[in-house]
């Protein structure tokens, strides 16, 4: 089913190079073509495997597989965005919400996924751009979340949200997120939002710390375009975050424009994949009764 395997981690250990060991004694089996990206550590690398760059990467794979947490999945699917490319992920993580094949289970189930046995599941990506005055001063795209927050001091910034040119309110608080659903299980699970299934299309406006008791997530649909604007008179209080990666210091005036990308991003997951079995597990709800 996938004949051109690309591999990609971000950290090096025993652990790693297990699931790497484990990874290509599969993918040699079924005879498949491996690519390793440049930055991948080389001491994880086999030597006779050469390394590419990530543009070569992404046109050459037909499926890339993570290996490490869901931030080193986000880090892979930000890397190959907007390449429909499919993704999975080896956890070696903590949660791993998105990274759902475990390393003990690599040599049964990437084995039977190579052979057809598999779900698929589309995720939204969210596009933003930053806008002072009529200057666009950065732009990119989040799986998880757009997160607007304080910084560099201990006290509240103001900010006001518009969705869809309406205006939706003014807030004193530590920040506000926007999550989509891949993104509801994640910060904005910390702040009080709400968990959405993956294929339900919604955003969830989260505050963060707000200081007043009437303020609570609001879900939209995420064809919704929304603008926060940075109310803050002092400089160096807020700053724009991207799926736990810092992208821009924010001034006073400076616009956020957040809408959802047309081109999702493609999951792999195993045929037995469950994602209610999956939050049970991950969040401690208990074992099924039945």
């Amino acid at each position: 089913m996938f004949e051109r395997v690309g591999i990609l981690t971000q950290s090096t250990g025993d652990g790693v190079s297990r699931a790497f060991r484990a990874t290509l004694s599969v993918l040699e089996k079924r005879e498949c073509t491996v690519y390793f990206l440049k930055d991948t550590p080389r001491p994880v690398v086999p030597e006779e495997y050469s390394l590419l760059e990530i543009s070569e990467f992404a046109d050459n794979c037909d499926l890339v597989i993570s290996v490490g947490g869901d931030g080193t999945l986000l880090h892979t699917a930000g890397l190959l965005y907007p390449k429909d490319v499919a993704l999975m992920g080896i956890n070696l993580g903590r949660l791993g919400f998105l990274t759902d094949l475990q390393p003990e289970r690599v040599t049964t189930e990437l084995d039977a996924i190579l052979g057809g046995a598999f779900q698929t599941e589309k995720r939204s990506v969210l596009g933003y751009e930053v806008y002072r005055g009529d200057n666009k001063i950065v732009q990119g795209n989040a799986v998880n979340d757009v997160v607007v927050h304080k910084w560099n001091i201990a006290k509240l910034i103001t900010l006001s949200t518009y969705v869809n040119k309406k205006f939706l309110h003014s807030q004193r608080s530590d920040g506000i997120l926007v999550a989509t659903p891949t993104g509801s299980t994640a910060y904005a699970l910390s702040g009080g939002g709400p968990i959405l299934e993956p294929d339900v299309a919604a955003l969830a406006l989260v505050p963060i710390c707000p200081h007043t008791l009437t303020n609570r997530p609001i879900v939209i649909n995420d064809s919704a375009k929304i603008e926060i604007f940075v109310d803050t008179e002092t400089e160096d209080e807020a700053r724009l975050t991207c799926d736990g990666n810092f992208k821009a210091d924010l001034k006073a005036g400076d616009r956020i424009n957040i809408f959802q990308r047309r081109q999702k991003i493609r999951l792999i997951h195993p045929a037995d994949h469950d994602h209610y079995s999956n939050l049970r597990a991950k969040l401690n709800w208990g074992r099924n009764p039945c």
